[in-house]
């Protein structure tokens, strides 16, 4: 296997364990021996467990030669040790990096590495493994909040709802899967207060019961039933009030971080996501497309601040993927298309 199959392998392996490890990234790494063959795999640990070096070379033992890492190995002692001496103790030859670490304090990982007399190989599909499983948590360290992504699900008409007010089910079956995919892959789910009264919605993920995301309630009057399912104890929930008017978005997001969440799963309905986007906080966009038409009906989205077409919100579409009859979506605010997260 080449250094390039390896790492494709390696994000892989991140991919699986995403929604899983906050605060630490979901970082893939294989090993190889002395003839390309793959002897270890490894993805990182939920919290305070080992990184992904460390279960890749315990799989591999005395046969580790090369390590494929998705992001620079850590080179300091926090709820484990650095991975950098992990990689020299295990007599590693090679290693091959995407991206390099963005903090000051896990960085340096390489140039102990090299100082070591090991050859390091960085850079590699490092766009295309930065805008992978790495996305929210570089985002979170660059940018200090974490990584949005506004989710939602329309007719073919952009209608989120019939006249009625009835919105189940709008996508079938496999999209639905796919939501719940997406919130086991998020450390915090965001809604507004409007959702909870018209749907009631649980907001669990079915994937992994074992790992629920933070519910979180946008309610400036406090107007959460008791008795709502947000508060039904299967998860942690947080109701955000305020009682001098809308909540804060930016100030919401950076509570957020500070509760150690990367990555945030906007299901609100359209006048919470008008107001994330007209904030400019929306890093990313999954929509879910039925083919249906209703032709009255509320729109998926309301003011998002767009007065003039010069105003619009421009999108780079990156992924179209079909579910049983519905289409998924996935697309990036445009002025992020050549910015790394």
């Amino acid at each position: 296997m080449d250094h390039e199959q390896a790492m494709r392998r390696a994000v892989e392996l991140s991919r699986a364990v995403l929604g899983t490890t906050s605060p630490n990234p979901p970082v893939g790494a294989v090993v190889l021996d002395a003839d390309g063959a793959v002897v270890g795999e490894g993805a990182t640990q939920p919290s305070g467990g080992p990184h992904a070096e460390v279960v890749a070379l315990a799989q591999a033992g005395d046969r580790a030669h090369t390590a494929v890492v998705t992001l620079e190995p850590c080179d300091h002692t926090g709820r484990t040790g650095p991975c950098s001496q992990a990689l020299l103790a295990a007599g590693v030859r090679t290693v091959v990096v995407a991206c390099s670490e963005p903090t000051a304090q896990a960085g340096g990982g390489v140039q102990t590495l090299r100082a070591a007399g090991v050859e390091v190989r960085t850079g590699i599909l490092e766009d295309e493994v930065a805008a992978g499983p790495l996305a929210a948590w570089l985002h979170r360290q660059r940018s200090g909040r974490p990584f949005v992504t506004w989710k939602y699900a329309a007719t073919l008409d952009g209608r989120s709802a019939a006249a009625d007010g009835t919105s189940r089910w709008i996508t079938g079956e496999p999209a639905r899967a796919d939501v719940h995919r997406l919130r086991a892959e998020s450390d915090a789910i965001v809604v507004g207060i409007g959702t909870v009264l018209a749907d009631d919605p649980q907001l669990t993920n079915r994937p992994d019961p074992g790992h629920q995301p933070l519910r979180v309630v946008v309610d400036s009057r406090g107007r959460t039933p008791q008795d709502a399912k947000v508060r039904d104890g299967s998860a942690e929930t947080l109701v955000v009030t305020s009682p001098d008017g809308p909540v804060d978005l930016p100030a919401l997001l950076a509570d957020l971080a500070r509760r150690e969440v990367v990555s945030v799963l906007l299901e609100g309905g359209p006048t919470l996501a008008g107001a994330f986007l007209r904030a400019g906080l929306v890093d990313r966009v999954v929509g879910y497309v039925a083919p249906a038409l209703l032709g009255a009906g509320p729109a998926a989205l309301l003011d998002a601040g767009v007065g003039t077409i010069d105003d619009a919100v421009r999108l780079h579409l990156t992924d179209v993927t079909r579910l049983g009859d519905d289409v998924r979506l996935t697309l990036v605010p445009h002025d992020t298309r050549t910015r790394r997260p």
